[in-house]
């Protein structure tokens, strides 16, 4: 891309989305799935991080598919809004009908954004969700973890993409 481009793109940001533009766009890649109370997966996923011009806000999306026959596993979307002191409020509606409002931290020198759970709403089970995502080397990975009502909070997924 040319170097005129590129700033032209850097200016349409929003200055308090800038910090997290390295997530902006789309990623594929594969998955691990595992629960102590589930049999483990594989899945092949696509994120998808958007944003308009001038709104302090990410538009989020998430699909995976399961890695042999292609079908649908799984989706989610919402959005992320970011703040100037490093902090990050978000907020996913998945399509098993449950709802996450997480807060947490970023810090794009590092390439992390930690978030956990302050409401897991209309679940029965799930009590706790916690997402550390990290960009490093060109490559997004994350694990989430998960508490449920028998278990304590521990490793659910994994995931490493790449941006197309």
């Amino acid at each position: 891309m040319a170097a005129s481009t590129v700033n032209q793109l850097e200016k349409m940001v929003h200055p308090v989305v800038q910090p997290l533009s390295d997530l902006l766009g789309t990623w594929r890649g594969e998955g691990h799935g595992f629960f102590p109370t589930i049999s483990s997966f594989n899945y092949s996923e696509e994120l998808q991080f958007s944003h308009s011009p001038n709104k302090p806000v990410i538009a989020y999306s998430q699909k995976t598919w399961n890695l042999k026959s292609g079908q649908p596993m799984h989706s989610e979307s919402g959005y992320w809004r970011p703040k100037p002191d490093g902090t990050i409020e978000v907020v996913i509606s998945q399509s098993t009908g449950l709802v996450e409002v997480q807060k947490g931290t970023y810090d794009m020198k590092e390439g992390v954004v930690k978030l956990k759970s302050e409401l897991v709403g209309n679940a029965s089970k799930v009590k706790e969700i916690t997402r550390v995502f990290k960009v490093e080397n060109g490559e997004l990975s994350y694990v989430v973890e998960m508490a449920t009502g028998l278990t304590s909070l521990q490793p659910h997924l994994r995931a490493s993409l790449k941006k197309l």
